[in-house]
């Protein structure tokens, strides 16, 4: 939460980083209403920031042009974030070379204020993260990353070599939507003008990408999460699967991550579609669910199922041949 040291330097970082705010964008982001914002403003003046203020209602505030503040002035939480930030991204396979990284965080250390440093110190010698992403590939060039972020935020056209997961390169002309990062691994969502849908691509498929010369229009409404996660479901695999839940949609929606599988209501129940590597694993899934279900296909999922039930009874019998073992002695 923010106290009124934090909220000032906030308002000055957001008008040196912005030509003009308005004050009702400025409520929105420090979670406070116009009016408080008004009174810091006033406040900022009063010390003799420069800050000039426009006429009307929905007049906006700015820093009087030439006018800058000293660099790099953070508050204590500030300075964790940023922190905890740099450590995690050391990790997180975000494309971001290490001597960057380790670039950064010297230059933070070197501007802080000695008390703040320490905690910074104090972070970096006590923290330690563990995250499962050993057995991804190596995440995307930090170039793939940047090029296509500046074609999001232009909306503007891309040029793609792309390798699909079954090997097959293809050239693609695409109007990107937007960038996600999940699980290990980068994703954009964009519309393909090879294939004519809107489509997902993992970026550490991107063999080649440049930024095009046309410009075109996003979507006003596109959420960019739930359409990789419903990408994800339809990813060919080993087996497709087609099971019916006895459920309801709203109970199926909470066992079952719209990144595993499609799920479509019927009256029978909820139709459950997905393609994966291995049975024994989706029969120890689809065991763990609470609901009944029929197995439409493969003929070899109901087999899994029965075996996974035989050594589940094989296990409790020899827990209950030990029990009565026990109790005789």
């Amino acid at each position: 939460m923010y106290n009124p040291t934090t909220r000032l330097l906030t308002i000055l970082e957001l008008l040196q980083s912005r030509r003009e705010l308005s004050g009702v964008e400025l409520a929105r982001r420090l979670e406070v209403d116009v009016r408080t914002v008004r009174r810091y403003i006033t406040m900022l003046q009063d010390m003799g920031i420069p800050i000039e203020a426009g006429r009307g209602r929905y007049g906006g505030y700015q820093l009087r042009p030439g006018f800058k503040l000293p660099p790099l002035m953070f508050s204590e939480d500030e300075a964790v974030a940023l922190t905890l930030g740099l450590l995690l991204t050391r990790h997180l396979g975000l494309g971001i070379d290490v001597a960057a990284v380790e670039g950064a965080m010297a230059k933070v250390e070197r501007v802080m204020p000695m008390p703040v440093n320490e905690l910074v110190k104090a972070l970096q010698a006590s923290l330690e993260v563990e995250l499962p992403i050993s057995d991804k590939p190596h995440p995307p060039e930090a170039a793939v990353i940047k090029t296509i972020s500046l074609a999001v935020q232009r909306q503007q056209q891309l040029e793609l070599q792309y390798q699909a997961w079954n090997g097959e390169v293809s050239l693609r002309t695409l109007d990107p939507y937007g960038l996600a990062y999940r699980a290990g691994f980068w994703y954009m969502v964009g519309y393909c003008h090879l294939r004519q849908d809107t489509r997902t691509f993992r970026l550490d498929r991107v063999l080649q990408v440049l930024l095009g010369h046309q410009t075109f229009t996003r979507p006003a409404h596109i959420d960019i999460m739930q359409h990789i996660e419903a990408s994800i479901a339809k990813t060919p695999g080993a087996w497709r699967i087609d099971v019916l839940l006895q459920t309801t949609l709203e109970n199926a929606q909470q066992l079952i991550s719209p990144a595993l599988a499609t799920l479509e209501a019927t009256p029978e129940g909820v139709n459950l579609r997905c393609y994966v590597q291995t049975l024994p694993w989706f029969a120890h899934f689809l065991a763990g669910l609470d609901c009944d279900m029929v197995v439409r296909h493969p003929p070899e999922l109901r087999a899994a199922l029965q075996a996974l039930a035989s050594r589940v009874m094989k296990i409790g019998n020899a827990q209950a041949d030990a029990s009565n073992e026990a109790s005789n002695r």
